[in-house]
């Protein structure tokens, strides 16, 4: 069985994690940065030129659109565990 890539990575640390739930902007930061490879993985498109040759490149609107969610959910996240 293949070992997945994301093991030489590591884990993020449970106070960063806690800290962007909490709205911290400097620990969103370090998830995004943390998570960027595997964004750039996922917004990773082929496209091709009226010739008929390709070429792969990072969907950057894309890229840009998956980490405002992200942000969004973090933020979103911490507002609803104030009203609690």
């Amino acid at each position: 069985m293949k070992q997945s890539n994301y093991q030489k990575y590591g884990q993020l640390a449970d106070d960063i994690i806690d800290a962007a739930c909490a709205g911290d902007a400097t620990a969103i930061d370090h998830v995004l940065c943390h998570y960027d490879r595997y964004i750039n993985k996922l917004c990773t498109r082929t496209l091709y030129e009226k010739d008929g040759s390709s070429y792969v490149r990072v969907d950057e609107v894309m890229k840009s659109h998956l980490r405002t969610l992200i942000i969004i959910r973090f933020v979103s996240t911490h507002l609803e565990g104030r009203k609690a």
